[in-house]
């Protein structure tokens, strides 16, 4: 394999991994890669490309260095997957002028002066930090994607931002800060407060613990119990005989407040609004529910 060879495989390849990892939550890190990656990339391949490769062929020219390059037809079939029409075109796309090795080394080596000069510059501008944060439930270690979690991020002297997960169950934050501390809010998951800084894990996932409370008011809510008196000495031992219960209404228009008994009685009456009951918030206090908020949709 020439040079030239090498050179334009080894950017085929950074492509073809970048490109995949855009759509798919796998590692940057081609190395990292195991048995499910590669098999979720042949399928991604094989979508857009009608062809794929197997796993032998995959371990030769992807996770080592070949000795030589593989067939034109392959080396086509993974240009095509980038969006170019053949080999030769995703060469040319990356060389137009037609400039050989040598002259790119030449080239390289000016930029490396140039960014010599413009380092010291940079000491003088804050860099930009990255963090990306995926939360999984602790007991299925599973994507939390169903209901988005609330990330209230804390900032120094100034208000807090407020955000989402997004459909992957993760969020993305940049900061000229080394660290990020924010917390974790939602209806079914135990509140938690998050610091992490740059120099150790900007990108991992992060288990959340489900909030059982909610969990059991949600499925006493669902309307599905079949035994009522049973449902009803549940609730009873779930909230506290003090307990401050509020149900806030559409279009600001005020709050009725519930006793313990007024709650349990909706709760324990099968009607079709009982479905709709959303719980907004609540405090726990000696494993017993002492505040609770909710609406009907």
């Amino acid at each position: 394999m020439t040079s030239d060879d090498r050179f334009y495989f080894n950017l085929l390849k950074k492509e073809v991994v970048a490109s995949f990892a855009e759509e798919h939550r796998v590692s940057s890190n081609i190395q990292h890669w195991k048995g499910n990656e590669i098999a979720l990339f042949q399928e991604d391949l094989f979508a857009k490309v009608k062809a794929s490769v197997s796993e032998k062929w995959f371990y030769t020219y992807f996770k080592n260095e070949a000795g030589k390059l593989p067939r034109i037809d392959m080396l086509n079939l993974l240009s095509m997957y980038l969006g170019h029409k053949n080999w030769h075109v995703f060469k040319k796309s990356h060389n137009s002028s037609g400039t050989s090795t040598n002259k790119r080394v030449k080239n390289i080596y000016i930029l490396l002066a140039g960014v010599l000069v413009l380092g010291v510059f940079w000491l003088f501008w804050e860099k930009e930090n990255e963090f990306t944060f995926c939360f999984v439930d602790q007991l299925t270690d599973r994507a939390i994607v169903q209901t988005p979690l609330d990330i209230k991020i804390l900032q120094e002297k100034e208000s807090p931002l407020v955000l989402k997960t997004d459909n992957l169950g993760c969020f993305r934050y940049k900061t000229t800060a080394d660290h990020i501390t924010f917390i974790i809010k939602s209806p079914f998951y135990k509140t938690d407060t998050i610091t992490r800084y740059i120099n150790t894990k900007s990108n991992e996932a992060i288990k959340v613990a489900s909030d059982d409370y909610a969990l059991m008011l949600n499925f006493y809510t669902s309307g599905n119990v079949k035994d009522w008196k049973k449902h009803r000495r549940q609730l009873d031992d779930l909230i506290s005989e003090q307990a401050v219960i509020y149900q806030l209404y559409n279009a600001s228009i005020g709050v009725e407040v519930y006793t313990k008994e007024d709650f349990i009685q909706m709760l324990t009456i099968p009607t079709t609004s009982l479905k709709k009951i959303q719980i907004l918030d609540k405090r726990i206090v000696d494993e017993k529910i002492v505040k609770l908020k909710f609406m009907v949709k």
